[in-house]
């Protein structure tokens, strides 16, 4: 550990790691909570796959076309928002199975970014990186484009709490109150996608979903209401992610496989002491 603090004060990419942890705790912590609630992992996992098609596509515009300013984040928002609104105008208009739906998302967005991937002269390194995760590698505009999504999901989340809460505990009773319950599901599942590819730059897209609700449903165990739950869940993540920085560091570990195995330790040994707590 004290050689992990040593190269903190020494090397910035270690500094502008530990921001991207941060940054990605503060959505995670809030949206994570109403996903748990909601039990929407499952599509939240088709989201974070397909933005590896939106990833690729930037990728290739920017190295084919020339057009420099197309960010592989950029692409990952874009493609996570058109996952998420077709998933909910398809499963809410088209009256389409979900599952379906959710399984043939997951797999075109996999399947575009690798063919786009493939036709993108040279190895890309830095979107291999964003499928497995890899921390170490997030730069100052990843940083600042992190912050801009972390705005506008805190943002939409305290503004429209009362209106998301309803949708998450009963879409069926909040739409019989008069409430426009599908825009706000779709509104759920947009802040979903931000939060996505916030965590992508973290964990990576294969890992993402764990991130997204290990740490929300670790603080279920300790806290009821919603409120505490997504302040006690992002407190959680920051800790997951620094620590598994730290843990991954000396051994030269992949930083965001170690900070998954951490936060599913951290989460079977909360469960298994409630359980143990029901018992006695």
């Amino acid at each position: 550990m004290s050689e992990f603090l040593a190269a903190v004060a020494n090397h910035g990419f270690l500094q502008q790691a530990l921001i991207a942890g941060a940054l990605a705790s503060l959505a995670c912590g809030v949206v994570g909570a109403y996903v748990v609630v909601k039990r929407i992992s499952y599509i939240a996992g088709a989201i974070a796959h397909s933005v590896l098609g939106g990833m690729g596509a930037a990728r290739y515009l920017q190295v084919v076309l020339g057009i420099e300013w197309l960010h592989p984040l950029l692409g990952a928002v874009a493609a996570a928002l058109a996952a998420a609104a077709v998933i909910g105008l398809v499963s809410l208009k088209a009256r389409q199975r979900e599952d379906t739906i959710i399984g043939a998302v997951w797999a075109v967005g996999m399947a575009l970014g690798v063919v786009c991937i493939a036709m993108t002269p040279g190895y890309d390194v830095q979107l291999m990186s964003y499928l497995f995760g890899n921390i170490l590698l997030v730069t100052p505009g990843d940083l600042w484009l992190m912050a801009g999504l972390d705005l506008v999901v805190i943002a939409a989340a305290v503004l429209l709490n009362r209106q998301l809460l309803a949708v998450c505990f009963d879409q069926e009773f909040a739409r019989m109150r008069g409430l426009k319950a599908d825009g706000y599901y779709l509104l759920l599942l947009g802040l979903t996608a931000l939060t996505v590819v916030l965590l992508s730059t973290v964990v990576g897209i294969i890992l993402v979903i764990a991130l997204l609700t290990l740490p929300a449903a670790t603080a279920a165990n300790f806290a009821r209401r919603l409120g505490p739950i997504m302040v006690l869940g992002g407190l959680i993540s920051l800790g997951l992610t620094w620590g598994g920085l730290a843990l991954s560091y000396a051994p030269d570990l992949p930083a965001g496989a170690v900070i998954i195995l951490l936060a599913g330790a951290v989460y079977l040994l909360v469960a298994a002491g409630a359980w143990l707590k029901r018992r006695a």
